[in-house]
């Protein structure tokens, strides 16, 4: 009998799916953005999880599956070619995300070295080296992948909260903290883009998911796990922007921008301070990288299994998932073509069709997941609104993010199409 997962682990696999690479790398992108109203920005993205963890809980409980959002998906909208599309782009996703940890742990490798006197590469040569490394321990043992979870989780956590707890104590008196003023926010609609540009960062709370058939008591455990690890993350990352915007001048966090919040650690605890987050920046990004790539295999798996790709997918390489390698590539690929604001904008473009599509559903089933129609209405709504919104204001500051988030959606669907109408489903 395979062990239950109590609710202190379920909130664990929350926080640490939405706390992995992602505050680290998009921090600096989202005060680019919003300015002074940065916090603001974190919670109209944190509102926007929020909204779509209800649908979560309530599919989590109606069909718990190890498939998690693919399940979900299929049960919406049938085995069809939207919901293949839908699938295709979760997984693609994951690989963007991927490249978004790789990204972020390139910006912040170089730092490292230099505190040590050590030679310094190109950032891009600490990215590949890193999804390389990943590849390699995913491949080896998925027990070895888990393990660094679980212990990073535990890392990132306490170094984050003393973040928070010593640079609460550090604002006052800080002359930046008239920046958090409202007089220093963008507009509204800018404050809005901020947030879904930066939405990638609470992406993670959609494995709770894959969990729920191992979840003990789940009546009880899964909502508490959905709502307490969203909340509590949504709280850390507003605190965490409010300290940063307040402790950084704007053209400092404009100049280090890819390592935003290790240098807001320096007028905290100086030098240490840099190097303390510096490492957990590395460790987390790395941890995510892990926890991705078998994530990212294991979607690729269950959309072959599905027949909404072909079922070559589900064949081994070396033990595990050839879907494993077709991840680690593709992810190469992003890592060094595209900057982190594109990234960052495809990411954030793909999770919140896929996560109104989850919302619909949660609506469309409404009846039988015993579930209130006009949340999931609502958090579709807000979803597709949101994902214009991202893409009308990216156009003309990022029309290269732009240019890739719909051509990847596009690619995705029409793979879909064309092996429903072509290929040979069993």
């Amino acid at each position: 009998m395979a062990k239950k997962i109590k609710l202190k682990d379920a909130i664990s696999i929350g926080i640490g799916g939405m706390v992995g690479g992602g505050i680290f790398a998009v921090l600096g992108l989202a005060v680019s953005l919003a300015k002074g109203g940065t916090p603001l920005a974190f919670l109209f993205a944190g509102a926007l999880a929020l909204i779509t963890s209800y649908s979560y809980v309530k599919l989590s409980l109606a069909f718990p599956d190890r498939g998690g959002t693919v399940k979900f998906i299929n049960q919406g909208f049938g085995k069809s070619i939207f919901s293949g599309g839908i699938n295709n782009l979760l997984w693609v996703s994951y690989i963007i995300m991927l490249a978004l940890y790789a990204s972020a742990f390139g910006s912040y490798a170089p730092n490292l070295w230099e505190l040590t006197g050590s030679k310094t590469w190109d950032s891009h040569l600490y990215a590949s080296a890193i999804i390389l490394l990943a590849t390699a321990i995913n491949y080896y043992s998925i027990e070895v992948v888990g393990k660094i979870e679980s212990v990073a989780v535990v890392i990132k956590l306490i170094i984050l909260l003393g973040f928070v707890g010593i640079g609460l104590y550090g604002l006052i008196g800080n002359e930046n903290i008239n920046q958090l003023s409202p007089e220093n926010w963008e507009g509204t609609f800018q404050l809005i883009t901020g947030g879904m540009v930066i939405f990638v960062a609470y992406e993670g709370f959609e494995l709770i998911a894959n969990a729920a058939p191992d979840i003990e008591n789940p009546k009880r455990n899964i909502p508490r796990a959905y709502y307490y690890s969203v909340l509590f993350v949504v709280l850390l990352y507003i605190v965490i922007a409010g300290v940063t915007v307040g402790s950084l001048p704007f053209d400092t966090i404009a100049k280090a921008q890819d390592y935003v919040l290790a240098e807001a650690a320096k007028p905290l605890l100086g030098q240490a301070g840099f190097t303390i987050i510096t490492v957990a920046a590395l460790l987390s990004t790395f941890s995510a990288i892990n926890a991705s790539l078998y994530g990212g295999s294991r979607v690729s798996y269950e959309i072959a299994e599905d027949d909404e790709l072909p079922h070559e997918l589900t064949s081994q390489f070396w033990n595990q998932p050839v879907g494993l390698l077709i991840t680690a590539v593709a992810t190469l690929l992003l890592a060094n073509t595209l900057n982190l604001e594109s990234i960052s904008t495809a990411g954030s473009a793909g999770f919140l069709l896929i996560f109104a599509a989850v919302n619909y559903t949660g609506y469309k089933l409404s009846d039988q997941v015993k579930s209130n129609k006009i949340i999931p209405l609502l958090g579709s709504i807000l979803c597709l609104a949101a994902w214009v919104v991202l893409i009308a204001q990216q156009y003309t500051s990022n029309r290269l993010g732009v240019l890739v988030a719909v051509g990847i959606t596009l690619v995705c669907f029409t793979i879909e199409f064309i092996y429903k109408k072509y290929g040979h489903p069993r």
